[in-house]
């Protein structure tokens, strides 16, 4: 149960730097433990030194030994401290060949953006078929500790694009943003249109646009984790740039705003009801785990009612199950005229990774459905 006094406690800790006691005692709330008297708190100021900005993203645990009180801590890995998703595997690991990146005969190009708000690198894959016709363009946004090199093994986007002659492009995040390449989607900065993240994802797409032949009506953008959640702020703040959105494992825009809202957000399904897209839905496919134990299952939900609005639709449901993997249920919310706008997979006993994806990246599941084609697929439906 959330409390107003633990909340504007944490609320106060943050604004004073003090973000690994906020932490802790927003955890011990959400885990329903004995909390310290609030009151004796609030009377004693720490003089603890500020410390860089929190990671807040969606990412698998990782063991760690924790430093003695009287060191330099490390900057503050939210995810460490979330229940842990039983995935394996170390935090760092070698980086993914060119093989596993892109199939033979393709480029993956490397490219920057800037404009008031700072400067983001990317890559860019062109497919073998392209020879200056407008194809579509698909926007990829990694999650924390990921490269663009990383996710794009992970997810195979590269190969499924290649088969369907599309660009893929995939921002970089800069650690000078946040120490661990996370989209910042929990800071109202970066959740407006025309500024901060938003403005340089959007102006890489346009600077795409520009330099390659792209076809107009079909520009998609799609992330896992944080990067999920950034594509959710894109489809609510550039629902007139980008035709589809795609969010694996993410959160709908506006589910938080500080530190105390996101960590209520990620661990319970979000705050206070997330804010309405600006203009028409955009066609939303999402895939959320039910045993995810960083971004719970409910924020999910969260997306598709941000998504459809005040849309009129009927839901089909598909049930099934990947030979030797996970169940699901698909859930297809169809418009008046028969369109399907929007997409639901819940993966069954998945934790938080991209469904289908491949061991050569990280944070990936390959036993459940394959996102990454199920993606692209409903990307060129629209």
């Amino acid at each position: 149960m959330l409390k107003l006094d633990i909340v504007r406690e944490a609320t106060r800790l943050t604004r004073s730097g003090q973000l690994v006691e906020a932490t802790a005692l927003l955890q011990r709330m959400l885990r329903g433990e004995h909390t310290p008297d609030i009151a004796a708190h609030t009377t004693q100021r720490s003089t603890a030194t500020k410390r860089k900005p929190p990671i807040i993203d969606a990412k698998p645990n990782v063991t760690a030994t924790r430093s003695p009180r009287r060191t330099v801590r490390p900057p503050l890995d939210l995810a460490k401290n979330l229940p842990g998703l039983g995935l394996g595997g170390p935090l760092r690991r070698a980086p993914p060949s060119m093989a596993d990146i892109v199939p033979d005969g393709t480029r993956f190009v490397e490219g920057s953006y800037g404009n008031a708000a700072g400067s983001r690198t990317y890559r860019l894959f062109i497919p073998s078929g392209y020879h200056g016709q407008a194809i579509p363009l698909v926007i990829m946004l990694h999650g924390c500790t990921q490269s663009p090199e990383d996710f794009a093994a992970g997810t195979r986007m590269n190969f499924i694009a290649e088969e369907q002659t599309c660009f893929v492009a995939y921002p970089a995040q800069r650690a000078e943003a946040n120490h661990a390449k996370c989209w910042n989607w929990f800071r109202p900065a970066d959740q407006q249109r025309g500024g901060g993240e938003p403005s340089l994802i959007a102006g890489i797409t346009r600077q795409i646009m520009r330099d390659h032949s792209v076809d107009p009506q079909r520009v998609y953008i799609a992330g896992l984790s944080a990067g999920a959640a950034a594509a959710a702020v894109m489809g609510s703040t550039y629902g007139d740039l980008y035709a589809a959105v795609g969010i694996h494992s993410g959160l709908a825009c506006g589910a938080a705003t500080d530190l105390p809202s996101a960590l209520v957000a990620m661990k319970q399904g979000g705050g206070p009801e997330a804010m309405p897209a600006k203009g028409p839905p955009v066609p939303t496919i999402i895939f959320h785990g039910d045993r995810d134990k960083t971004v719970h299952s409910k924020n999910g939900d969260r997306i598709v009612r941000q998504s459809i609005g005040g849309t009129s639709t009927t839901a089909k449901v598909q049930r099934g199950r990947v030979p030797r993997g996970h169940a699901y249920t698909r859930t297809v919310h169809v418009d008046a005229g028969g369109r399907g706008v929007l997409e639901h997979w819940e993966i069954h006993g998945a934790g938080h990774a991209w469904s289908g994806g491949s061991p050569a990246g990280s944070y990936t599941d390959p036993d459940g459905p394959d996102a990454t084609r199920e993606m692209l697929r409903f990307f060129l439906e629209h």
